[in-house]
């Protein structure tokens, strides 16, 4: 893997989208949430999953210029129907109504259906926080991982998510998977050719495995057991069957099925702060509490005590500076999507 200027991917990226029919706007949320994952060092939802996207938009499996349709609205609640477009653009066109709403009633809330994979939860809470408020996220994806008992795919790895703004100068960032691993990193060990650790996945008959291929084919298992089992059913809930969305096997495949869409659901719940507290006494409050997390007596070799959001912080310093890294197979598909495109290939010239 090499390092390259996140900037410049981005306008790659940013440029093959145009290239594929998303508008030139659009084109820039889809390129801006790639890379700000691969920034913030979560690469399995970053520049990788380009390639992913525009094909099947060229198969017409994604729409580039959905509209977003509000289905309903009471209030500060609303149904979504994202028109079968790009998860990520859709999800920011949302959000942006949300906010506005919070600013006037404090809370608004959010489903959405029909939609994709759109990243990385954090990308949209972070953008939340930014605004001194909070999201409370979560999305259903492709089948992989089993209820406590089952080896049958039923739920995805259906993430939770919420940030909240800190006088600290970063985020409390809280995105994870509900399996023991995110998905993405067993589909990046297996372009690698290399094993994975015993205990993230189960083959197709049940068995545990460290061979990703059949990983793949089988099901990733749940964190923290059937605790974790239950988290994705509440999260299967509130962002498939309360949208409308597909829910658990009906949801499509990003990648395996390549034949229909995926209607996944998202959820979306937005509080502003000021509604219920004053944004410097809450950001104080939560300093106070981040360093007393901090000064809790330490085990035995451990040096500092981080609270979530403060890897990325470090992650992104470094990755601003020296580049994101961009695997040599990753490389060669956006080289492809240049030259199918007619668009100059501009990385590492």
């Amino acid at each position: 893997m090499e390092r390259y200027d996140p900037e410049s991917v981005k306008t790659l990226v940013k440029n093959i989208a145009v290239g594929s029919g998303v508008s030139e706007s659009d084109a820039i949320i889809f390129a801006d949430s790639l890379i700000e994952a691969d920034v913030a060092g979560t690469s399995t939802h970053g520049v990788s999953r380009c390639n992913i996207y525009i094909r099947r938009i060229q198969k017409g499996l994604i729409d580039p210029r959905a509209t977003l349709k509000i289905e309903r609205n009471r209030g500060s609640v609303m149904s979504v129907d994202a028109g079968n477009g790009l998860g990520q653009v859709q999800a920011v066109k949302v959000l942006e109504k949300l906010i506005k709403t919070a600013k006037e009633t404090g809370i608004a809330m959010a489903t959405i259906k029909n939609s994709q994979h759109f990243g990385t939860l954090s990308y949209y809470c972070n953008k939340a926080a930014d605004a001194n408020m909070i999201l409370l996220a979560t999305t259903n994806c492709e089948p992989s991982m089993s209820p406590t008992g089952a080896s049958q795919a039923y739920f995805g790895t259906n993430p939770l998510g919420v940030s909240f703004p800190t006088g600290k100068g970063f985020h409390v960032e809280v995105d994870l998977a509900t399996s023991l691993v995110a998905r993405g990193k067993i589909i990046a060990a297996h372009k690698k050719g290399v094993a994975i650790p015993e205990g993230w996945a189960q083959d197709v008959d049940g068995n545990p495995t460290t061979n990703a291929g059949k990983a793949l084919l089988g099901t990733v298992l749940t964190m923290a057991g059937h605790k974790g089992y239950a988290l994705a059913l509440a999260a299967e809930v509130l962002s498939g069957v309360l949208s409308g969305a597909s829910v658990g096997a009906s949801t499509g495949s990003m990648y395996k099925d390549m034949d229909r869409k995926q209607d996944v659901g998202h959820f979306f719940c937005l509080i502003d702060i000021e509604a219920l507290i004053d944004i410097d006494q809450f950001k104080s409050r939560i300093d106070t509490m981040i360093d007393e997390i901090k000064g809790c007596r330490k085990q035995p070799g451990v040096d500092e005590i981080l609270v979530p959001g403060e890897p990325q912080v470090k992650n992104r310093a470094l990755n601003r500076k020296e580049g994101i890294l961009v695997s040599k197979e990753t490389l060669e598909e956006l080289k492809l999507l240049c030259d199918e495109f007619k668009l100059p290939f501009t990385l590492g010239c």
